[in-house]
């Protein structure tokens, strides 16, 4: 059944309980009036990662929005599940959404963006169509994140705005700090904006041969302190070893991209990667954007490839991976490139280039995020849980890139319309 049919007999149902409260209210016996039925969809024998744990020929049922257990009551739409797997909704835990990518995520089974930066005259009206429609991804944000004064991504602004991109112009501005006394109020104005976590920008540029400003450490401390004062996480926007080493200096909770400056091989790769363990940080991979914006690049002589290529930020999360640390699936997404939804299937891939195996690389974009993020309603499969649901032709446990072959979304319960 479709979103649409789904509303519809929703709708109906509605209306048949509106007209048994009129009777019932007459009614002398004071007989309480029965809930409106919910939908009920089976999918019947498909294997199941539940975002832990892989389960064979196990039956999954959808009582409206929520996941339940099944009770052998009839069910309105029974759905085959044989030779499928059924999967969490995906969470792609960096992106930057604009007008249209919700939508786009949603169709290539990412249930929830956790959006890294947001301009405030673009976030309102993303944050109200995933609030209201079933046919988008649901959505968290940073809002506005924390950077310099001509820092990173301030100089991309113009070229947003003179690429059309909607709610952005050449001449948008965002709110920028520049000393450790404005860190409280700066803080208190992202939770205003209804900040879901805190970002922290720590990028001089150099990966990307430019010269940027960055908060000194004072002030990028000062910050840190007062999002934990909020009860926000601390991300933090680092891509090279020493802007990993303040990161972890400031108490930052996880960090918003891999490094991507350190040679395969470097012992202080192992280093680094120890470090960021025992200070229990997340480290979100974002390979599909490294290998976007770079290429997979040659080598230079000694067998390491220029700084900010896929080939380094691949070995950063290699040795993370081996260290121990959580790595969570995110992508960078943009409204240029890396796109939204599709590449998160990429970023899977590449993570399996970087040692995870099949399971880890889905839990990495499931129940991984969730659980860094305390999104504690989603990311696995369970009885009691949102229904964000995700079904493949195929069994991803042995060829990851079989995630892309969807079968059927349900976003809060809601069957997508497949397309194409």
């Amino acid at each position: 059944m479709s979103g649409i049919d789904r509303r519809a007999f929703i709708g109906n149902a509605l209306a048949v309980a509106a007209a048994t409260a009129v009777v019932s209210c007459a009614s002398p016996s004071g007989a309480p009036v029965p809930a409106p039925p919910r939908y009920r969809t089976l999918v019947r024998g498909a294997q199941v990662f539940d975002g832990d744990r892989v389960r064979p020929g196990t039956d999954v049922l959808i009582v409206g929005d929520t996941i339940a257990e099944p009770d052998g009551a009839p069910a309105d739409t029974v759905i085959d599940g044989t030779g499928k797997t059924l999967l969490p909704g995906l969470i792609d835990a960096h992106t930057h959404v604009f007008d249209g990518g919700l939508a786009q995520a949603l169709t290539f089974g990412v249930t929830t963006e956790l959006d890294m930066f947001c301009p405030p005259t673009v976030l309102p009206a993303q944050r109200h169509l995933a609030a209201t429609r079933d046919d988008v991804a649901d959505l968290r944000s940073a809002g506005t994140l924390a950077t310099a004064t001509g820092g990173h991504p301030t100089q991309l602004i113009a070229l947003m705005g003179a690429a059309g991109i909607p709610g952005i112009t050449p001449d948008t501005q965002v709110d920028t700090i520049d000393s450790p006394a404005q860190a409280a109020n700066f803080v208190a104005a992202r939770v205003r904006e209804g900040a879901d976590y805190f970002k922290i920008v720590i990028d001089d540029g150099t990966v990307h041969n430019a010269r940027l400003p960055v908060p000194d450490i004072e002030t990028l401390a000062a910050l840190a302190d007062a999002a934990h004062r909020a009860g926000l996480l601390v991300i933090a926007h680092a891509i090279t070893a020493r802007e990993t080493e303040i990161a972890l200096e400031i108490g930052a909770d996880g960090l918003a991209h891999v490094w991507s400056d350190l040679c395969p091989g470097d012992p202080a790769a192992d280093r680094l990667a120890e470090k960021v363990r025992a200070a229990g940080v997340f480290v979100v991979s974002t390979l599909a954007y490294f290998e976007a914006t770079t290429g997979r690049r040659a080598a230079n002589t000694g067998g390491c490839a220029p700084a900010g290529s896929v080939t380094d930020a691949l070995a950063a999360a290699r040795v993370l991976h081996a260290a121990g640390v959580p790595l969570l699936a995110g992508t960078d997404a943009t409204p240029f490139d890396p796109p939204h939804g599709s590449a998160l299937h990429r970023e899977l891939v590449l993570l399996t280039e970087a040692g995870l195996d099949n399971r880890a690389a889905l839990a990495a974009a499931t129940s991984g995020p969730a659980r860094c993020f305390g999104l504690t309603d989603r990311g696995r499969i369970a009885p009691g849980l949102r229904a964000d649901l995700l079904l493949i032709d195929g069994d991803p446990l042995r060829d990851i890139s079989v995630t892309r072959d969807i079968a059927e979304v349900w976003r809060r319960g809601v069957r997508q319309e497949r397309r194409g």
